[in-house]
C-alpha cells in the first residue's frame, strides 16, 4: 500500500449544498453531529493502510485546513501524511481548477515527488465504508490500467449517474454519463454472472467516482486538455486502455444536495442505520475534543443523537441530531432537525451582555419549536421562535435570515433569530 497515493477531490463551489458551503468547503460540512464529510474518505484510507493522502480544494478552504491540521497527524515513523493542496498559480498554470482531471493535472508536480505506482482517486462528499486495500489489490490482480468502483442502482437512480456497461469478466466496454429517464439503456444491465442485487430493482452499474489508476495510465490520460474524469477521461480511456469495474455492494450515498444531506443525516438516527457510526471495526476518525459528556435535564429524546458537550433542559427531541456544545432551553421541541452545534460556550459575562443588548444566547431558547430544518453552527434562536411547524409546501428561495432548499429550511451559520420569529 506504500506504492499508492490517495487523492481526495474536495469538489468545486458546492452550490447544491449552499448555504452550508457559504463559508466552508464542501468536504468541511459537518455531518452526524461531530464529524466532517472529509472524515469519511480519509478514514477509509486509514483502515486500508493508505497513509499518503492529499486533499485538493480551492473554495473556502480555511476551515477544512484547520480541521485536517488538528485531526490527522501521523507519527514520524509511519511516513504518512494528510495534506491540503489548494489551487495555486504557477508558471505553467494560472487558472483555477476546471474539473476533477484538471485538478489532478495541475498538482502532478507535487504527486511526482512521492513516486507512486498507483493513484487512488476519492470523492470528498460521499458516505460509504469500503475496503480500499481490497479495491487496490483487485486492480493489481486484474491487470487493468484503470479500475472504477461501481455500485448497483435502479433505472430511476441511473438517470443522474454515470452508467457502466460491463462484460462477464468485469471489463468496462462503454460508459454513459447521466442517461436521463427516456434513453433506452437495456443493454447496460449487469450480466447475470456479476449481479449482486441489493434488491430486485438494482439492475445497472453506476460509477461511484472512485478510481485506481496505474501511474503510467494516469500520465497518459492527462496528456491533453480534458478537464473531467467522468465526462471525458473515462469514456475516452475505455477505447484505448483496459478498464475494469470493481463492484461494491455496501451502502453508498452521494451527498450532493441539501435533500440528500438531510436524509443521510437523519438515517443515522434509525434503529438500524445503513451507515453505522457505531461500527468498532471501522470507526470514523475525526478531531478529538476535550468536551464533557452531554447533560440531559428532565428531557425526552426519541430516536435521536446527541454529541458531546450538550446541555439539554426539559426539551422534547425526536428523529433529530444535536451537534457539539448545543444548548437547548426549557420547553423546546425538535422534530426532524439537524442542529450542528456551536464552536464555543458562552460565559456568564457574555450572556449578561446579550441580555443588555436584547440578543438571544447561543443555542435554542425557551419554548422554541422546530420541525424539518437544518440549523448550522453558532446560531442564536430566541425564546418562542417557530420554525417549519405549519406543514405547508414551501417554495425554494433565499431570504434575510434563512434559506429554503429542496423544501427544507436552512438557518445559516452565525444567524441570530430574535424572540418570537416565525419561519
Amino acid at each position: 500500500m506504500a506504492e499508492v497515493l490517495s487523492i481526495v477531490l474536495g469538489g468545486g463551489k458546492g452550490t447544491r449544498l449552499f448555504p452550508l458551503t457559504q463559508a466552508r468547503a464542501k468536504p468541511a460540512v459537518p455531518f452526524g453531529g461531530k464529524y466532517r464529510l472529509v472524515d469519511i474518505p480519509i478514514s477509509n484510507c486509514i483502515h486500508g493502510n493508505l497513509r499518503q493522502i492529499y486533499v485538493l480544494t480551492q473554495f473556502n478552504s480555511a476551515s477544512l485546513n484547520l480541521h485536517i491540521a488538528q485531526t490527522f497527524v501521523f507519527d514520524i515513523f509511519s511516513n504518512g501524511f494528510v495534506e491540503i493542496l489548494a489551487a495555486e498559480q504557477t508558471f505553467e498554470h494560472t487558472s483555477w481548477f476546471e474539473g476533477t482531471a484538471d485538478a489532478i493535472r495541475k498538482n502532478f508536480i507535487h504527486f511526482r515527488t512521492q513516486n507512486p505506482s498507483y493513484y487512488l482517486i476519492l470523492s470528498g462528499d460521499q458516505l460509504y465504508r469500503m475496503n480500499l486495500r481490497d479495491f487496490v489489490k483487485s486492480h493489481q490482480k486484474s491487470g487493468a490500467a484503470i479500475t472504477i468502483a461501481s455500485t448497483a442502482v435502479s433505472r430511476e437512480d441511473a438517470c443522474q449517474l454515470g452508467i457502466l456497461k460491463v462484460n462477464k469478466n468485469s471489463g468496462i466496454t462503454e460508459f454513459l454519463e447521466k442517461p436521463g429517464p427516456d434513453k433506452d439503456i437495456q443493454d447496460f444491465k449487469v450480466p447475470p454472472e456479476l449481479k449482486k442485487e441489493k434488491n430486485g430493482k438494482d439492475e445497472y452499474l453506476a460509477s461511484m467516482g472512485i478510481y485506481v489508476f496505474n501511474a503510467a495510465a494516469m500520465k497518459e490520460c492527462l496528456n491533453n486538455e480534458l478537464t473531467d474524469f467522468g465526462k471525458e477521461i473515462i469514456p475516452q480511456s475505455i477505447n484505448k486502455l483496459k478498464v475494469n469495474a470493481y463492484i461494491f455492494d455496501g451502502y453508498w450515498e452521494d451527498i450532493g444536495t441539501i435533500r440528500s444531506f438531510y436524509e443521510a443525516n437523519l438515517e443515522l438516527t434509525t434503529l438500524r442505520p445503513q451507515f453505522d457510526i457505531y461500527d468498532e471495526t471501522m470507526p470514523i476518525y475525526t478531531r478529538m475534543r476535550a468536551l464533557p459528556p452531554s447533560k440531559m435535564n428532565f428531557s425526552n429524546m426519541t430516536q435521536s443523537i446527541a454529541s458531546e458537550g450538550c446541555i439539554i433542559t426539559n426539551a422534547s427531541i425526536s428523529n433529530s441530531i444535536v451537534g457539539l456544545r448545543t444548548t437547548i432551553e426549557s420547553g423546546a421541541s425538535l422534530n426532524g432537525v439537524i442542529c450542528m452545534g456551536a464552536d464555543r460556550y458562552e460565559t456568564e459575562a457574555q450572556k449578561k451582555l446579550n441580555d443588555e443588548k436584547r440578543v438571544p444566547n447561543l443555542g435554542i431558547g425557551k419554548g422554541v419549536i422546530i420541525k424539518g430544518a437544518i440549523i448550522d453552527k453558532n446560531v442564536c434562536i430566541g425564546e418562542g421562535c417557530r420554525i417549519g411547524i405549519d406543514n405547508i409546501e414551501r417554495n425554494d428561495g433565499h431570504y434575510e435570515n434563512y434559506h429554503i432548499v429542496d423544501g427544507i429550511i436552512v438557518i445559516p451559520k452565525n444567524t441570530i433569530l430574535y424572540p418570537g420569529t416565525v419561519i
